[in-house]
């Protein structure tokens, strides 16, 4: 067993003789030290890696603030197309409200209920005809099959025969759609034969 203040030493020595002969391969012939492989390089990289992750910081933030006003104007240009959209749509019903604000105020005692009836006929055709130009479609599937994606069955008839098994017999309540997109779904009598299941 050894002593452990000899192997201090003996450390120690092996130690001083590492840093003697690093010392001596560090100092040039005019006297200066020169940097070696390890040591004096470091502030010079640690300096350039300090400036690299600077800049790649800079570049990220801008970055995510160029998303954040991306975000911002994007939110801001879809609350505006909406709401001309919706601009759009009144612009479009303004002439038949203005007939039916005339309607409401007609005296019914010198206007015959006839007059008032082809007067409505009219604004609802006035009306449909707007908002067909908008891209509103009605679903009216009277004798058509029956499409549960855009009809609701509220109940049943007989079908007379086979081949009118699964069509649609009234219409309780249209259906709309506005460009493609379901508004309310028809509410309709679907005809079943009693022979198919």
């Amino acid at each position: 067993m050894t002593d452990p203040t000899v192997e201090e030493a003996r450390s120690a020595e092996e130690l001083a003789d590492e840093t003697g002969e690093l010392a001596d391969q560090a100092t040039a012939t005019d006297g200066s030290v020169e940097p070696t492989d390890g040591a004096a390089w470091t502030d010079d990289r640690l300096s350039e890696l300090e400036r690299a992750l600077t800049t790649e910081r800079d570049k990220h933030l801008r970055l995510v603030a160029e998303f954040d006003n991306f975000r911002k104007r994007m939110i801001r240009e879809r609350a505006e197309a909406e709401s001309r959209g919706k601009a759009d749509l009144v612009r479009q019903i303004l002439d038949p409200l203005d007939d039916i604000a005339r309607f409401a105020h007609v005296d019914p005692a010198v206007t015959d209920s006839t007059t008032l009836v082809q007067g409505v006929d009219m604004v609802e055709k006035k009306l449909g005809k707007s908002l067909r130009a908008a891209g509103l479609e009605q679903v009216n599937p009277v004798d058509e099959k029956f499409d549960p994606s855009i009809h609701e069955a509220v109940g049943t008839d007989v079908a007379e025969s086979p081949d009118d098994d699964g069509t649609v017999s009234r219409v309780y309540q249209v259906g709309y759609t506005f460009n493609g997109q379901l508004l309310r779904p028809a509410r309709v009598v679907v005809r079943q034969h009693p022979g198919s299941n």
